[in-house]
C-alpha cells in the first residue's frame, strides 16, 4: 500500500496534537503575566505600588492594572505576548467546541459563543487600561468577568464523562475563583471607601489570584484534548478508495484543496446538503425556543412586580401633598381584581392563551403611563393595569404553581436588580423618566416583545419544559381556602415591604458611625449581599423541588428559623439586625413553591386569590398606621406599632407549615424537568454576579473631599425635599443632586427622605447623589424607627453619629442626626433635624428643649444647626426659637431675615460669609437655604463674637471669589436662574466680611 493510500493524513502535511495548542496557550498566557510583573518589579517598583491612598512601604505589592498597564517597557512585552496569546485561546475555544457539541444540548454552543466574546473581552481591558479611558477598560473587564460564569460553569457541565479528573479540577478552580471573589471586594471597599493603607496591596494578592485561576481552568483542556487523543491536520484528508476507515484518533481538518471525492459531488446532492443545513438550522431556533420562553416569562414577572409596586407611590403622592385623605387612597383597592375570576366564563378566559395574553397588553398600560404629565391621570392607568396585571396572575399561580414559583421569584430579583442598578429606582415605573433615570420606551418594547413571544409559541413549545402542567392533581387533598389565602396575602406583603429593594433591609438596621467607620452595613455599598441571600434561599427552593423535598419546607422548623430571623431583624441594629434580615430573606424566597402550591391547593382561584390580596391591603394600610401620620385616620391605634404588623404577617404565614393542628396536608411534587432547575440556577447566578458588579462599577473612583479644601471652608444648606416627589409627581433625586452639585455644598441635611415603605416605593433618596457626586451619608433613623426621616450628607469624614427620636407626647415622630465631622481637623458638630407640625405646640417645644440641650452639650466645639423648625424668627418662649438659640448657644445665620417659618441654619465658633435662599422650583414644596462658613485656625477659636463684628456686610466683590455663590442663579420666575431655581427673597445672596482680627 502506497503513502497515499494509508489511512489517515499524509504524512508529508502538519499533525499537531490540541494538547500542545492548549499548553502554548498556557505558557504564554503565564509568560505574558509574569514578565510584566517581573520588569515592573525591577524598573519601577515604587511606583507600581503606589495608590490613591497610599504608596512604599504601607502598600508593598502592585495591582494587576499597575503592572500591566501604566509603564514602558513591562506593559508592551504584555501586550505582545498576549496578542500571540490570542491565537492558542481562540483556537482552544474552537477545539473545546468540537469536542463538546452535541445534538442533545445546546450548552456547548453558549459555551463557545461566550468563549469567544469572552477573548474579545479581555483584548479590551488589555489594549485600553484604566488609564487610557477608565469607563471603557471597566466595561470590558465586568464583561469579562460576567462572562466567565458561563465559560466556567458552563465548561464544567460540558466536559465529556470520559474525562472526570478535568471536570473534578475545573469544579475546584471554578468554585476557588469565584470564592476569591468575596475577599476581593472586601479589600477593594477598604481601599476605596475607607481609605485603609496596606488594603490595596490585600486586594492585590487576590486579584493576581484571579489572574492565575483563570489561565488554570482554561488548562484544563489540555488534558482533556489528551484523554480523547483529539489532533488539528492541515492538509488533504485523503484515505483508502475515498472512504474513511474507523480510527482511534479524532482529527480535524484545516486547509488544503478538496478531496477528488468532494469535487466530484453532483449539484443535487449538495442542493440536498442545501436543504439539511435549512433543517438544522430551524432545529436549532427550536432548540433555544424553550429558553427564550424561559426568559420572556420571566420578564412579564418582571413587568408585573414594577406595575404592581407603582400602584401605592402613585397614590399616595396626593396624601402627602394634601397632608390629607385624598381619595386617591382607593385606589389600592385595584388589588382585588381577583374578584372578576368569581364569574366562571372569566376565569376559563384568562385560563386561554389569548385571555392571559390580552390581560398582559393591559397591564402595560401602567408602564406606558409615564407619557401622561397629569399625576391624576397616571394614577387612573396604573390603577387599571395593576387591576389587569392580578388577574392573570392568581390564575398562573393556582394553576402551577411550582413552574410560577420560580419565574415569580425571579421576576421580583429582577426588579430588586434593576433598582440597585438604577439608584434605587425601578427604571420602568411610571413616575420615572428619561430625566429621572427612566428606560420606560426600552422596557416597553422588551415587554412587548415578551409577550409576542409568549403569545406566537408553538403549542407544542408554548410549554417551556412542560411548565403549564399542573402540579396539583385532582386526587391531592384540598386545603381549605382560608388556610390558602391568609399566607398568599401575608406573603406577598412581605416580598413588597421588605425584599423589593435590596437597600430596605439595610435601612432597618442602621444607626450611624462611630470611630470614623460605620456601625453597619451601609446599602450602596452591602445592597447585593441582600441580592445574594435571596438567591441563595430561591436555590434552596429549586433544589427543594428538584429532589421532591418541598415537604422539608413546611416542616415547622424552617418556620422557626424564619421567625428567629424576623424577630432578629426587628430587635437588633447594625450588623446583628441586618444578618437577622438577611436570614428573612433566605427564608421568604425558600418559601415560595410552599405558599404557592398551599394557596393552589385550595383549588378555589375566586375565593383564595380575592381574600389574599384583601390581606395584603389591611397589612399595607397598617403598615402606613404605624408611622403617626397627622392626616392618616386611625393612625394612633398603631402608632409605633410594627412589631403588631411583624407578629400579624408572621401568623398569617405560619398557616402554610405542617401544623399537627391542621392535619398532614401534602405539598405536592414537581413536576418540572431539569433544564428549568438548570436555567433557573444560572439567572440566579446572572442576578448575584450582576449585582455585585454593580456595586463595584458605582465605588468612588475618587477620595470625598470638599468643594474648597484649601481655605477651610464650608458651605452647608438644609432643604425639605418631600419625600423625593417633585410637584409632577415623578422622582426628584437627579434634580435634587443638580442643585447641590451647582451650590457646591460640602454638608447637606435633606429632611422628609425615609422613603423604605410601599408609600414611597421602597426607595433610598440619597443613591444617586452619594453615587455621583461622593459624600458620606448618614441615612437617619430607619422605618422601624417611624419618622419622617432625615439624611446627612457630607465631603467630610464622619467620626461619630447619633440617631434622635425627638419627644413628640402627641403629633408626628420627630427625627434627629446628631454628627461629628472631621472637617480640615477640627471637630465640628452638625444637627439636621425635622421637629414637629404648627399643630403640635408642646411637642415643638419638648423637640426645641432636646435639640438645645445637645447643642450646648457639645461646647466648645462648633455646632452648625440645619433644621425643620416651624417658628418666627425671635419668637419667643415656648416658640422654638428662643430655646433654640439661647439655651443652645448658638446664632441665627441671619437675624434680620424675617420671612422664615419653617427651615433654619444656626451656627457657633464658625465665621459665616455668606447666606443665600434657593427657590424650591417644582422640586419641592420647600426651598433650600445655604449658609457659608470659614473655620478658625486650627486650635484657636472665633476671636470676636460680638453681633457687630459677625453683621459686617460686604458685596461680593469684595470678598475672594471663591466665597461667591454661583453667579447663573441670578433670576426669578420670569428669567434668568437654572432650571426653574434662582435666589429669592433678597434677590441675592447675601454676603459678610470677617473681622480683621480673625485667624484663619
Amino acid at each position: 500500500m502506497s503513502s497515499k493510500e494509508k489511512d489517515g493524513p499524509n504524512t508529508g502535511h502538519l499533525i499537531l496534537k490540541a494538547s500542545t495548542v492548549a499548553r502554548a496557550h498556557t505558557i504564554l498566557a503565564y509568560t505574558a503575566f509574569i514578565s510584566a510583573l517581573t520588569l515592573g518589579l525591577l524598573l519601577h517598583y515604587k511606583n507600581i505600588v503606589k495608590n490613591g491612598v497610599a504608596g512604599y512601604p504601607e502598600e508593598w505589592f502592585p495591582s494587576v492594572s499597575a503592572t500591566i498597564g501604566d509603564w514602558y517597557p513591562e506593559r508592551n512585552v504584555f501586550q505582545i505576548l498576549i496578542a500571540l496569546t490570542s491565537g492558542p485561546r481562540l483556537m482552544l475555544v474552537s477545539l473545546l467546541y468540537y469536542l463538546q457539541r452535541s445534538q442533545e444540548s445546546s450548552l456547548p454552543a453558549i459555551v463557545f459563543v461566550s468563549g469567544i466574546i469572552r477573548t474579545l473581552s479581555c483584548g479590551g481591558w488589555v489594549y485600553i487600561t484604566s488609564s487610557d479611558d477608565h469607563d471603557v477598560h471597566d466595561v470590558f473587564m465586568i464583561s469579562y468577568i460576567v462572562l466567565n460564569l458561563p465559560w466556567m460553569i458552563g465548561g464544567i457541565y460540558s466536559t465529556s464523562k470520559r474525562c472526570p479528573s478535568v471536570r473534578k479540577k475545573r469544579s475546584i478552580i471554578a468554585s476557588t475563583f469565584f470564592l476569591s471573589i468575596v475577599p476581593l471586594v472586601y479589600f477593594f471597599v477598604q481601599h476605596k471607601v475607607h481609605r485603609i493603607p496596606g488594603a490595596y496591596t490585600q486586594y492585590s494578592f487576590f486579584e493576581w489570584g484571579l489572574i492565575f485561576l483563570d489561565v488554570l481552568y482554561d488548562a484544563c483542556a489540555e488534558e482533556e484534548f489528551r484523554i480523547n487523543d483529539l489532533h488539528v491536520a492541515i492538509g488533504d484528508l485523503k484515505s483508502v478508495n475515498g472512504i474513511a476507515t474507523p480510527t482511534q484518533v479524532k482529527y480535524i481538518h484545516i486547509g488544503g484543496s478538496p478531496s477528488r471525492q468532494d469535487r466530484s459531488i453532483s449539484p443535487k446532492i449538495r442542493s440536498h446538503s442545501v436543504q439539511d443545513s435549512r433543517t438544522l438550522l430551524t432545529n436549532m431556533l427550536s432548540c433555544y425556543r424553550p429558553y427564550v420562553s424561559f426568559t420572556s416569562d420571566i420578564y412579564l414577572s418582571y413587568i408585573f412586580w414594577s406595575v404592581f409596586t407603582s400602584l401605592i407611590p402613585t397614590l399616595f403622592y396626593f396624601s402627602v401633598w394634601e397632608l390629607a385623605i385624598a381619595g386617591s387612597e382607593l385606589a389600592l383597592f385595584s388589588t382585588l381584581s381577583p374578584i372578576w375570576l368569581s364569574i366562571p366564563p372569566v376565569l376559563n378566559w384568562v385560563r386561554t392563551r389569548s385571555g392571559q395574553a390580552t390581560m398582559h397588553l393591559l397591564s402595560f398600560i401602567g408602564v406606558g403611563a409615564y407619557i401622561l404629565q397629569s399625576p391624576l391621570h397616571r394614577l387612573f392607568l396604573v390603577a387599571f393595569a395593576t387591576s389587569a396585571a392580578m388577574i392573570p396572575q392568581v390564575v398562573t399561580w393556582a394553576d402551577n404553581p411550582a413552574y410560577q414559583s420560580i419565574i415569580t421569584a425571579l421576576g421580583l430579583m429582577l426588579s430588586s436588580l434593576s433598582k440597585h442598578v438604577n439608584h434605587s429606582n425601578n427604571p420602568v415605573w411610571p413616575f420615572i423618566d428619561e430625566r429621572s433615570g427612566g428606560y420606560n420606551k426600552e422596557g416597553l418594547l422588551l415587554a412587548i416583545l415578551a409577550l409576542y413571544e409568549f403569545f406566537t409559541r408553538p403549542d407544542e413549545g408554548a410549554r417551556p419544559f412542560d411548565s403549564e402542567k399542573n402540579d396539583c392533581p385532582e386526587s391531592e387533598p384540598t386545603t381549605h381556602w382560608i388556610l390558602g389565602a391568609l399566607p398568599l396575602g401575608s406573603f406577598i406583603f412581605i416580598l413588597h415591604s421588605l425584599l423589593a429593594d435590596p437597600s430596605t433591609l439595610i435601612a432597618w438596621s442602621w444607626t450611624g458611625y462611630e470611630n470614623g467607620r460605620p456601625r453597619g452595613p451601609l446599602p450602596h455599598l452591602h445592597g447585593s449581599l441582600t441580592l445574594l441571600c435571596q438567591s441563595f434561599g430561591l436555590l434552596i427552593a429549586i433544589q427543594a423541588m428538584k429532589s421532591s423535598k418541598v415537604h422539608l419546607l413546611a416542616n415547622p422548623l424552617w418556620f422557626a428559623f424564619g421567625s428567629a430571623s424576623s424577630y432578629a431583624m426587628y430587635t437588633y441594629r447594625n450588623w446583628p439586625g441586618y444578618l437577622g434580615g438577611l436570614g428573612l430573606s433566605i427564608f421568604i424566597m425558600g418559601s415560595f413553591p410552599l405558599v404557592l402550591h398551599n394557596a393552589s391547593s385550595t383549588r378555589a382561584v375566586f375565593k383564595t386569590s380575592f381574600t389574599a390580596m384583601l390581606v395584603y391591603c389591611f397589612l399595607a394600610l397598617a403598615n402606613v398606621w404605624t408611622v403617626a401620620y397627622a392626616f392618616v385616620p386611625g393612625g394612633v391605634y398603631l402608632r409605633e406599632r410594627t412589631d403588631l404588623v411583624t407578629i400579624a404577617q408572621m401568623a398569617c404565614l405560619a398557616l402554610a407549615f405542617r401544623w399537627p393542628a391542621l392535619g398532614n396536608r401534602s405539598v405536592g411534587a414537581s413536576s418540572l424537568s431539569s433544564t428549568v432547575f438548570s436555567c433557573a440556577r444560572t439567572i440566579l447566578t446572572l442576578i448575584s454576579v450582576l449585582g455585585v458588579l454593580a456595586t463595584l462599577y458605582r465605588l468612588p473612583t475618587t477620595p470625598v473631599q470638599p468643594f474648597r479644601p484649601g481655605h477651610r471652608m464650608l458651605r452647608a444648606g438644609i432643604w425639605t425635599i418631600h419625600f423625593g416627589i417633585d410637584n409632577e409627581g415623578r422622582d426628584s433625586q437627579r434634580r435634587v443632586m443638580n442643585l447641590i452639585r451647582d451650590m457646591e455644598l460640602d454638608v447637606v441635611g435633606l429632611l422628609e427622605t425615609d422613603l423604605h415603605r410601599n408609600v414611597y416605593g421602597n426607595r433610598d433618596l440619597t443613591r444617586v447623589i452619594i453615587e455621583e457626586m461622593g459624600y458620606n451619608v448618614d441615612l437617619g433613623p430607619g422605618p422601624n424607627s417611624h419618622t419622617w426621616g432625615a439624611v446627612l450628607l457630607s465631603k467630610f469624614p464622619i467620626i461619630n453619629s447619633t440617631h434622635h427620636l425627638l419627644p413628640s407626647p402627641h403629633g408626628e415622630l420627630a427625627p434627629a442626626i446628631e454628627a461629628v465631622l472631621d472637617m480640615y481637623g477640627t471637630a465640628v458638630t452638625v444637627v439636621v433635624s425635622h421637629n414637629g407640625q404648627e399643630e403640635d405646640p408642646l411637642d415643638r417645644e419638648l423637640q426645641s428643649r432636646e435639640l438645645a440641650r445637645i447643642m450646648s452639650t457639645a461646647y466648645p466645639r462648633p455646632v452648625v444647626f440645619l433644621g425643620y423648625v416651624v417658628t418666627r424668627p425671635h419668637a419667643l418662649r415656648p416658640n422654638p426659637y428662643e430655646i433654640l438659640v439661647k439655651d443652645g448657644n448658638v446664632h441665627d445665620v441671619d437675624q434680620d431675615d424675617d420671612d422664615r417659618w419653617c427651615e433654619y441654619i444656626l451656627y457657633r465658633g464658625l465665621y459665616r460669609t455668606a447666606y443665600a435662599r434657593v427657590s424650591r422650583s417644582t422640586v419641592t414644596d420647600t426651598e433650600l437655604q445655604v449658609a457659608q462658613f470659614v473655620l478658625p485656625r486650627h486650635g484657636v477659636g472665633v476671636t470676636n463674637d460680638t453681633e457687630a463684628a459677625r453683621y459686617l456686610r460686604s458685596r461680593k466683590e469684595e470678598l475672594p471669589p471663591e466665597h461667591w455663590f454661583p453667579m447663573s442663579y441670578y433670576g426669578n420666575q420670569r428669567w434668568g436662574g437654572v432650571n426653574g431655581h434662582f435666589y429669592h427673597v433678597f434677590n441675592t445672596p447675601l454676603y459678610y466680611a470677617i473681622s480683621d482680627d480673625a485667624e484663619i
